[in-house]
């Protein structure tokens, strides 16, 4: 099951944002905790976000690319003993002609998948 939520109220929900579109090619930041944080220690952590682009009047997404935060402060000396954490934010770049929608999911290790969409015009 996906989780959904208002991304303002709710950490885990990926938040999709328009960087910039010249012409056909579209950059999309992607980012998890945007407002309320998110923890991104060893023992709460992203996994991992991914984008997909599905255009008015296709019947299947495309699956524009997939984001993975592998240092959570892990260490040999324990939890959170480390000296980097990644923070998930990913940007994609694409090429498209058409309208659509974008979607973006987000894994949380504890609280699980996460979805989000917002129209690409």
């Amino acid at each position: 099951m996906f989780r959904t939520q208002d991304w303002k109220t709710e950490k885990h929900v990926p938040v999709i944002e328009i960087v910039e579109r010249k012409g056909d090619q579209v950059t999309v930041k992607v980012t998890v905790g945007k407002e309320i944080p998110h923890p991104n220690t060893t023992e709460h952590h992203i996994r991992w976000i991914s984008l997909y682009f599905l255009p008015d009047g296709e019947n299947f997404p495309f699956e524009i690319g997939k984001a993975d935060f592998n240092a959570h402060g892990e260490s040999v000396q324990g939890p959170n003993k480390g000296t980097v954490y990644t923070e998930p934010i990913a940007y994609f770049t694409f090429k498209t002609g058409k309208k659509g929608k974008m979607i973006a999911f987000s894994y949380c290790n504890i609280h699980g998948l996460w979805r989000n969409e917002e129209p690409l015009p």
